[in-house]
């Protein structure tokens, strides 16, 4: 039996990314891994040793990439993490900047330049890799996105540019954070479908890293959970399905639901009973048309999902009404019953806003202590600029309780595994207490028990008055109980 990957009671040179025991783990020919745990628990550490991000000492690792002729890590493996589906990770990307057409020049890459430069990069032009190219365009149907600007690509979109670039190399080993995070539920069954596919017809070797445990493709073969910060034994998939105790899913404590709805409102103004108004807006870009003629109205109360596939123009949506894209000055908005354009300031809007998204994760490069990201949801800053008082901290701490995140005040926002950021960004959005919440994708990320969690959190928060939601995500059962409406749209083949 070929061990392809093989850790023999692996420790970290760097005693900050040791796990609690020494790492065994092995793979062999044929197999297809899910790595399962909670948030933090030490899923992407793993998968960081594999990779080799995190040295071993000793000669604790061994590879085995036959048939490739290759013995290079950075050429068999390919990894992409819970932050690359948001986009390159690059210190110059600025939340604002995917609706921004001024970020654009005759330097910046469409996506197909992009694919096609990591397509020559990646070797020989083989008739296999041609065929393989070209099966991922047409299953994860490309052709719409090939002439975008990349920074103009949804999260959903980027993924499968991810994805698609990874696979050009066609790697001994393909590991996967969290694969079906952004994409609809056509593309999922799409994406499982490829990978599926692939596994049959080329000697790939693929690993998904999972938070969500009701997610396990058909083609995995078996799973390692990893459990506060200890990797367990592999075991076949079925022993682990068939064995499985569900994850403690108790939700929020009656206690701080009860504290969420005697919350003091300590807002005077911005008590409109019409929240947004959208009359007749349009949303071009180039040739492109993203919204076309769209109505909607949005009345104090009432909790909206936002739904349609990926590429319908959902964030775009709500990038004008949180004044993050330009044109939303060029429309017809009101927002709390003010015309959009009549002398109040971007930071007028946003002060009465909770707002989280992928953008949003993505533009958090800022390893700053968890307690001062959120903190910086008072004053809609993107880093802390400004410093709080002690009561704003007591709220901070507050609303770090709430979501679960004791003890994580002052750890570096950087070094919490993707989900725990995930809960700091949502805590973000609460701690000024908003008339509206606007959550794009939040349960992004997160397991079972804390999506259980946050869904709690959101109801009890919009049992108060005054308290409207907008909520977007590609699975209808991370809704919560309260949602009352739903807006589709529609998605334009042309986009």
């Amino acid at each position: 039996m070929q061990k392809i990957i093989s850790i023999k009671d692996g420790i970290t040179r760097m005693p900050e990314w040791r796990m609690k025991e020494p790492v065994n783990f092995e793979t062999i020919d044929g197999e297809h891994i899910a790595i399962i745990g909670n948030n933090g628990s030490g899923k992407s550490m793993l998968a960081d040793i594999i990779t080799g991000s995190h040295p071993l000492l000793g000669n604790s690792i061994a590879y085995d990439f036959y048939p490739n002729q290759s013995l290079l890590v950075s050429e068999n493996i390919k990894y992409i993490t819970f932050r690359d589906s948001y986009g390159e990770n690059n210190n110059t990307y600025f939340l604002q900047q995917r609706w921004n057409q001024q970020e654009i020049d005759e330097d910046t890459p469409t996506v197909r330049q992009l694919l096609d430069n990591a397509y020559r990069l990646c070797g020989e032009d083989t008739a296999e890799r041609r065929n393989l190219k070209y099966r991922i365009f047409e299953l994860f149907g490309m052709d719409y996105i090939m002439d975008k600007y990349i920074i103009l690509l949804s999260s959903g979109e980027l993924r499968k540019f991810q994805i698609a670039k990874a696979l050009f190399s066609i790697p001994r080993v393909f590991i996967i954070d969290n694969p079906f995070i952004g994409l609809d539920a056509e593309t999922r069954t799409l994406m499982a479908q490829l990978l599926k596919s692939l596994t049959r017809e080329i000697p790939l070797q693929i690993i998904i890293v999972l938070s969500k445990t009701n997610e396990i493709p058909e083609f995995i073969t078996h799973v390692v959970e990893v459990t506060d910060m200890v990797v367990n034994p592999k075991m076949p998939k079925e022993e682990f399905v068939g064995h499985r105790i569900p994850n403690d899913m108790v939700g929020l404590d009656p206690d701080k639901k009860r504290a969420i709805k005697e919350l003091e409102d300590e807002t005077e103004d911005y008590k409109a009973e019409e929240v947004v108004a959208m009359n007749n807006v349009c949303i071009t870009y180039g040739t492109r048309k993203i919204l076309d003629s769209l109505n909607w109205t949005v009345m104090n109360g009432e909790r909206w999902a936002l739904n349609g596939r990926n590429g319908s123009g959902k964030s775009t949506l709500l990038s004008l009404i949180c004044a993050d894209n330009p044109q939303s000055y060029a429309c017809d908005i009101n927002m709390f019953e003010r015309k959009r354009g009549t002398g109040e300031s971007i930071w007028d809007i946003k002060k009465h806003i909770g707002y989280v998204s992928p953008e949003m994760h993505r533009a958090y490069m800022k390893n700053l202590p968890a307690i001062r990201i959120v903190a910086s949801g008072m004053k809609d800053s993107v880093g802390l600029y400004a410093k709080p008082s002690d009561k704003d901290y007591a709220i901070c701490r507050w609303w770090m309780n709430i979501f679960g995140l004791d003890g994580l005040e002052e750890k570096p926002f950087l070094k919490l595994s993707s989900g725990e950021q995930r809960l700091v960004l949502l805590a973000r959005a609460f701690v000024k207490d908003p008339e509206l919440l606007i959550l794009d994708e939040p349960l992004h990320g997160l397991d079972d028990r804390n999506r259980r969690l946050v869904k709690d959190i959101i109801c009890a928060f919009c049992e108060r008055k005054n308290k409207t939601l907008i909520m977007v995500t590609h699975y209808e059962e991370e809704l919560p109980a309260c949602i009352n409406r739903h807006l589709t749209l529609k998605h334009n083949v042309h986009n």
